[in-house]
């Protein structure tokens, strides 16, 4: 089974834990402040295929591929997912997690 790529979708959002406005870049899933996102995608990044739409917190950080990524877990519905860092987030946020 093949599959499917990343969408693109660049949406600017006002963040529903800490009301930042975060300008989006097409790849932007959380918060650059507080780290929080927001279960919109299901089976693909940028899909907004899911009708969960539950608050989605940080949990953990991990590497794959030599690379950061936040772990979220959605308050609503359980689901975990594992997203990239951002040059933008808050460095401190994320040591609270090493």
């Amino acid at each position: 089974m093949k599959r499917k790529r990343f969408i693109k979708k660049k949406e600017d959002f006002v963040c529903e834990i800490c009301e930042f406005e975060v300008k989006g870049t097409g790849y932007t899933n959380h918060c650059p402040k507080c780290l929080w996102s927001k279960h919109l995608d299901e089976e693909v990044p940028g899909d907004r295929a899911s009708n969960c739409g539950g608050l989605m917190m940080p949990v953990g950080i991990d590497q794959k591929k030599g690379e950061f990524v936040i772990i979220h877990r959605c308050q609503k519905c359980g689901k975990g997912t594992k997203n990239k860092i951002s040059r933008n987030d808050d460095f401190e946020k994320i040591l609270f997690f090493v």
